[in-house]
């Protein structure tokens, strides 16, 4: 049975609070939302994926997300994030072919890793391209969930590629995941380990999007978080959380986003690029499959 999504939206500290109450898909619902942003540990450079984005509504609201990795094209530097991260109102439903979106252009807050804020602008959604299209292929309208935020020129300089803690990513991951491999996201905006590990529980629909196990799970105020494989390479955004008693979480594929972006989004084949500090992983994965008894 289909079970749509439903949110409830209160103002804390200025930003709209979601907190899943319903699922869809197969118990499955958004992961968006505002929660409090943990300084995230070291000497970092002012713009890195993991970056608290605040994406304003007009009726004074904003939905906070994490950014996943940073992307460039024509000139211009993106943090990318999840589409459904840059809607307007209380409605967070599934369909990015029918949910409300806010226009391209927006302006977007990021909350650099120093403190101050930068503010960006959506340059592409999923969502708003695929509604211009006419979109109806099921797949792409539930699991094509990827967003860019063009970076002010003026910040450029501040823009580090690389995944805090964890270093990469590597390269894009072309061929997905399979069940049992490692994941690792970086996810500073919640309490708890700012680095998720865990394992993939595979591919699925047409390979749109990975099903993924990890403790602690992505939460609301995550969103967008990057995840790359064992080997550093980035897979995809997170984008839902099914309920199914261990909040496992779905993850849009980031190839395919891309792909799709540079096909038919208003963005000058867009790339991602590669952190210039070298990946090195926890070593926790393994355990984390036995335990769950993983593939």
């Amino acid at each position: 049975m289909l079970h749509r999504h439903t949110a409830l939206r209160r103002i804390w500290s200025g930003l709209a609070v979601a907190v899943v109450t319903a699922a869809a898909l197969g118990l499955v619902g958004p992961v968006a939302a505002a929660a409090p942003a943990i300084q995230p540990p070291g000497d970092l450079a002012p713009l890195t994926p993991g970056v608290l984005m605040l994406s304003p509504a007009e009726d004074g609201t904003a939905t906070a997300c994490t950014a996943g990795f940073v992307f460039s094209g024509a000139g211009a530097t993106y943090l990318g994030y999840a589409a459904h991260c840059a809607t307007p109102g209380a409605s967070m439903g599934l369909s990015g072919c029918a949910e409300p979106t806010l226009p391209i252009g927006n302006p977007v807050l990021i909350e650099r890793n120093d403190g101050t804020r930068s503010t960006g602008r959506l340059a592409y959604s999923s969502w708003v391209t695929m509604q211009e299209r006419g979109e109806t292929e099921p797949s792409l309208c539930f699991f094509n969930d990827f967003a860019l935020v063009e970076v002010d020129p003026a910040d450029r300089d501040a823009v580090d590629p690389s995944i805090p803690v964890l270093g990469g990513p590597t390269a894009l991951d072309t061929d997905g995941t399979v069940p049992g491999e490692p994941v690792y996201s970086y996810q500073p905006n919640n309490d708890g380990p700012a680095v998720k590990e865990g394992v993939s529980l595979g591919t699925g629909e047409d390979g749109l999007t990975h099903r993924v196990d990890t403790d602690p799970s992505g939460m609301p105020g995550d969103s967008g978080s990057g995840y790359v494989d064992g080997d550093g390479a980035a897979f995809g955004i997170l984008s839902t959380q099914f309920l199914d008693g261990r909040n496992t979480n779905g993850v849009t594929d980031l190839a395919s986003a891309l792909s799709y972006a540079n096909r038919f989004g208003d963005v000058e084949q867009v790339a991602l690029v590669p952190g210039r500090a070298q990946f090195t992983p926890p070593d926790g994965a393994e355990g984390f499959r036995l335990a769950r008894g993983a593939p």
